[in-house]
């Protein structure tokens, strides 16, 4: 497995995480608070949380696939874009389970 694999999922669970936390704070702004201009925050939020979650599927599917993970552990960290924070915690912890594969997979430099 590529590093790549892994650097894309783990950009996009940063950024789903930020923008789930950003609407939630958003909500509790619009909801709780009565905040002027929170909903337009708020709709402009999960607009884009709604879209990059759709390429965070994609990229934790691949990276699934590629360490051929069973479907269980595959829905986990398919479904840890959606809850605040998850995706944080998931990362982490994929990522050090995966490293050691993507540096054994990586081909050892050459000696001059």
């Amino acid at each position: 497995m590529k590093k790549s694999v892994l650097t894309r999922y783990r950009v996009m669970a940063y950024v789903t995480g930020v923008l789930l936390v950003l609407l939630v704070l958003g909500m509790i702004g619009k909801y709780v608070l009565d905040l002027n201009g929170a909903a337009d925050f708020t709709r402009v939020v999960s607009i884009a949380h709604g879209w990059l979650y759709v390429v965070y599927l994609v990229f934790a599917f691949d990276l699934g696939s590629k360490a051929k993970w069973p479907v269980a552990k595959q829905l986990w960290v398919l479904l840890a874009g959606t809850i605040p924070t998850a995706a944080f915690f998931v990362e982490r912890k994929i990522s050090h389970e995966l490293e050691a594969k993507v540096a054994a997979d990586s081909p050892a430099p050459a000696k001059a």
